[in-house]
C-alpha cells in the first residue's frame, strides 16, 4: 500500500480506534535520544502514551529514567522494568499511602516525587520514616506557568532544606515545567526559556554553593525539549513527541518528529451532499482544544461542523467520494488525553493490524 498510515485488514477493526505504529515510535525515539545528545540525559514524560510497551521500547534504547503524573502510571513503569520514576505531581490524601506501598511492591525501581508544600514535606517524612523506608523528593518550581511549583527565592530555599533535614527524604534536586512558553518561532521560544529558567539555575548554583545536594535537574517539556537539551546538567522530559499531533507539529516546524498514533473512524452517514458524520464522538478523541481536533490524512480540505458525544460531523468539497462504511485515517489535536480515552491501541506494521496493546496507565488505580 501507498500511504503509510493506511490498514490492509482495516475491515477487521471496530471504529472508532486508537492506532499505534510501533516502527514510527521507535524511531522518534531515536530522535529524542539525537536531541538530547545521549540516553543520560532524557526522563521522558510517559503520560502521553501510558502504555508499558513503550515504556520496554525506551528501555531498550538505553533510557532508564522517566517521569510521570498519577500513581497508576508510576506502576504501569515499574511493572514494565523502569529503573528510575519521577512523580512529578505532589502527593495529598491516600497518595502518600500508595507512593510508599510503591516503593514496597517494586524495590527494584528507585521512585522520587515533587513537592512545593511544608505540610505535604512532612506527611511524606512521617509516613517513610515510620516504615523505615526513604523517598527522594523534588522541589518544584514555578518558572511562570503558575501551575504548580514555588518560585526560585528564599522560600524555595527553606523548603528544599526541610527536605533535606526530614527523616525519610532524601533531596533529589529540582524540577521546572514550563507549559506556558510555546512560541512557535524557535528564536522567541528561546528567548522565553532562558529568560524563565535564569533565576532557577542561579537557585540551584545557591544550593550548591550552600553544601546542599542537588543531584538532578529535570526541566521542560517538548516545546522546549531541544533548548534545555543545550545545556549541561540539564535532565530533559519530552512527552508528546513519541506519538506527536498536528498541535505541536503545526506550531512547531524546528521539532521533527513522526505522526506515531491516529484515530480510525468511518463514515456513519451522510446528511449533506458536502456532509459526512463520522463515529468520532468526544469519546474517541479529546474535545479540550477548540475545533478542528483532528486532521484526516486521506479527506482533504476536511471542516468541522458539530462535534458531540459519538458524532462528528465535517464537510468537505470532496465529501460525495465517500460512502457509508468508508474509513478515514485521523491525527488528533491533542495525543496525551485522546490516548487517555481508549482502552487499547490497535498495533499497525507493514499496513497491517497485528495486535493490541492495552492502554495500562488509563486506570486511575492498579494495584495499589
Amino acid at each position: 500500500m501507498n500511504d503509510w498510515f493506511a490498514v490492509a485488514n482495516v475491515r477487521e477493526l471496530p471504529s472508532p480506534a486508537l492506532l499505534f505504529y510501533p516502527d514510527r515510535i521507535a524511531e522518534n525515539i531515536r530522535r529524542m535520544v539525537r536531541v538530547a545528545g545521549g540516553v543520560e540525559r532524557l526522563r521522558p514524560h510517559i503520560k502521553t502514551h501510558k502504555c508499558p510497551e513503550i515504556v520496554r521500547m525506551h528501555l531498550e534504547q538505553g533510557i532508564t529514567k522517566f517521569k510521570c503524573a498519577t500513581i497508576a502510571e508510576a506502576e504501569m513503569a515499574a511493572g514494565a522494568g523502569a529503573p528510575d520514576v519521577l512523580l512529578a505531581y505532589q502527593m495529598v490524601g491516600p497518595n502518600v499511602g500508595r507512593l510508599l506501598a510503591l516503593t514496597t511492591k517494586f524495590p527494584q525501581t528507585t521512585f522520587a516525587c515533587a513537592a512545593d508544600d511544608a505540610g505535604v514535606i512532612q506527611l511524606l517524612s512521617t509516613a517513610f520514616s515510620s516504615a523505615g523506608r526513604t523517598i527522594d523528593v523534588f522541589l518544584d518550581l514555578d518558572t511562570g506557568y503558575h501551575r504548580t511549583g514555588i518560585e526560585p527565592g528564599e522560600r524555595a530555599g527553606e523548603l528544599y532544606r526541610l527536605i533535606a533535614k526530614s527523616p525519610g527524604l532524601r533531596p533529589a534536586g529540582l524540577h521546572a515545567y514550563d507549559g506556558h512558553i510555546d512560541e512557535p518561532g524557535l528564536a522567541a521560544r528561546t528567548a522565553a526559556c532562558e529568560a524563565a529558567f535564569g533565576p532557577v539555575k542561579k537557585f540551584r548554583d545557591d544550593l550548591i554553593h550552600a553544601g546542599l545536594p542537588v543531584p538532578h535537574f529535570v526541566a521542560g517539556g517538548t516545546p522546549t525539549f531541544s533548548i534545555h537539551a543545550k545545556h549541561s546538567g540539564v535532565e530533559c522530559s519530552p512527552g508528546t513527541c513519541v506519538l506527536w499531533d498536528f498541535s505541536y507539529s503545526d506550531r512547531f516546524a524546528d521539532l521533527d518528529f513522526l505522526q506515531a498514533a491516529l484515530v480510525l473512524t468511518r463514515v456513519i452517514s451522510k446528511p449533506a451532499g458536502n456532509r459526512l458524520c463520522l463515529d468520532l464522538g468526544h469519546k474517541a478523541i479529546a474535545a479540550e482544544k477548540p475545533l478542528p481536533r483532528v486532521k484526516f490524512l486521506n479527506l482533504s480540505h476536511a471542516e468541522a461542523v458539530t462535534h458531540s458525544e459519538e458524532h462528528l460531523v465535517v464537510q468537505s468539497p470532496v465529501a460525495e467520494q465517500f460512502s457509508v462504511g468508508d474509513c478515514l485515517y485521523g491525527v488528533p489535536r491533542h495525543i496525551c488525553p485522546t490516548v487517555a480515552l481508549h482502552s487499547e491501541a490497535v498495533i499497525i506494521q507493514d499496513n497491517r493490524a497485528t495486535g493490541r496493546w492495552k492502554i495500562t496507565a488509563r486506570e486511575r488505580r492498579l494495584t495499589v
